[in-house]
């Protein structure tokens, strides 16, 4: 039976590579995968799917007004699609999930969506928020704080230096992001000597 999934973590986790891997398990035995990345997140480029260990995976973008019920029985149309899958889901609107939530339950295809849960202010994002709402089962996937504890927090940084106000949506790396435990996101401690 066929579930909604959401995978969520901090920065760092792996989720993105874990989504190019389960696409390529289910292209490997002759499947067809739907992939998708919302608009917003065009760090590697507009319609790419990149995890920092550097590999890529094309996906169809979805916008803010994006209809991925429609687009999906557009591709299923074309060959049946066996998997959805889509990263940083924490981008989708309400009805974003809403349709994903629809094609598992009328097309019994399963959806595995990859993303953050909280922002840097320790607040949810709205499709973090439905996805918690709507799915089936909820994972995390865990990496740890520098500390070696397990990292939950995001911590946005400018100038070196964390930062606890800002609009919620600024896309970033590395260079603007790291994942913390709890203590170290409450103390604004980035290592053993800062």
């Amino acid at each position: 039976m066929a579930q909604l999934y959401y995978r969520y973590s901090t920065m760092n986790a792996g989720k993105s590579i874990e989504l190019i891997k389960v696409a390529y398990n289910y292209e490997e035995r002759g499947k067809h995968v739907l992939t998708l990345i919302p608009s917003v997140d065009d760090r590697y480029g507009v319609g790419l799917i990149t995890s920092r260990i550097g590999l890529q995976r094309e996906a169809d973008i979805v916008n803010e007004d994006t209809n991925i019920l429609d687009l999906f029985i557009q591709k299923n149309t074309d060959h049946p699609v066996d998997c959805v899958l889509i990263d940083e889901c924490q981008f989708l609107k309400k009805h974003h999930v809403e349709e994903l939530a629809e094609i598992v339950d009328s097309f019994e295809v399963p959806v595995l969506a990859y993303g953050l849960k909280n922002d840097f202010q320790n607040e949810l994002f709205e499709g973090s928020y439905y996805m918690l709402a709507y799915a089936d089962k909820i994972e995390e996937i865990k990496t740890i704080c520098w500390c070696g504890r397990k990292a939950t927090m995001v911590a946005r940084l400018v100038n070196g230096n964390i930062v606890k106000q800002g609009e919620q949506i600024v896309i970033g790396g590395n260079d603007m992001y790291v994942s913390l435990c709890r203590k170290h996101y409450n103390d604004g401690r980035l290592g053993p000597d800062r």
